[in-house]
């Protein structure tokens, strides 16, 4: 079993365009730039986002994209934030024209979940719970 060094997760995302992925996920979701570390088949830009790191990483030759989409490919489909601020994260998306993947929506009592794709398509998930 594993023990836990940290009580969060970090996550690598390997992405098409470096500068439209930083621009989403630092600017319009406003993730702490956090540094630029090279690794072996590329460029690696820490974000954080509380006690997890979002690691963009701008490879030296980008590789064929996958299928989008959450339910079209096995594997790791979509990233989750869990939030306190739902519907202004929302309204901010829509303001500067982020497309959604799912409107914010109450799944079940004291729980709202809003979905949006990133500049490669990636599914971006945000969670508010009461």
């Amino acid at each position: 079993m594993i023990v836990p060094a940290k009580d969060s997760l970090d996550l690598g995302i390997v992405v098409s365009d470096i500068k439209a992925s930083l621009n989403f996920y630092q600017n319009i979701l406003g993730l702490e730039f956090v540094g630029i570390t090279p690794v072996w088949f590329g460029t690696m830009h820490r974000l954080r986002f509380g006690t997890s790191d979002f690691k963009l990483i701008e490879p030296k030759t980008v590789p064929p994209r996958g299928t989008i989409g959450l339910e079209n490919q096995l594997g790791y489909r979509y990233v989750t934030f869990v939030v306190k601020n739902i519907s202004q994260v929302c309204s901010e998306l829509k303001d500067k024209a982020i497309e959604f993947a799912l409107p914010e929506t109450d799944v079940r009592p004291g729980m709202r979940i809003a979905m949006v794709k990133d500049p490669d398509g990636n599914i971006v998930e945000f969670v508010e719970r009461s």
